[in-house]
């Protein structure tokens, strides 16, 4: 995508137990909107197992919607914010990192669909084979 600078919008989180992977794509930004309907995407999958959900400081985790939402689930869903600056506590990072490496390091896309297809590949891979992605969780287990 030559002189242009596309970016896609993805929220994702991971079961460092199970390497269960979830994600959800956005057209848009990152707001609280978009996080409430990512949280409601996950908590499908888990209601009414008991969650740990770890996060760090975006600004739209501490909007005062989504805090109303952890208030409003708070018998099953307990939430950890991680301190500011400290991506080596998130158990996601890595599975970006091999996103990026299995996916998108050292490529030209030609357009932005191109790239979502690609990321979704790596994503579906993942989801299909969690094995793959198991060792990037040990060091949080």
């Amino acid at each position: 995508m030559t002189g242009q600078r596309h970016s896609i919008k993805i929220f994702g989180c991971v079961d460092v137990l199970t390497a269960r992977f979830y994600y959800r794509r956005r057209d848009t930004v990152f707001n609280a909107l978009t996080y409430l309907a990512f949280l409601e995407q996950v908590a499908r999958h888990y209601y009414p197992q008991p969650v740990i959900w770890i996060q760090d400081n975006a600004s739209y985790h501490k909007d005062g919607r989504v805090l109303e939402w952890f208030e409003e689930n708070r018998d099953w869903w307990t939430v950890v914010n991680l301190p500011p600056y400290s991506p080596e506590f998130n158990a996601a990072e890595p599975l970006w990192h091999h996103v990026r490496m299995t996916g998108t390091h050292n490529r030209y896309f030609t357009s932005a669909v191109e790239l979502v297809q690609t990321l979704v590949r790596v994503f579906r891979s993942m989801q299909q084979r969690p094995a793959q992605i198991r060792g990037y969780l040990q060091p949080f287990v």
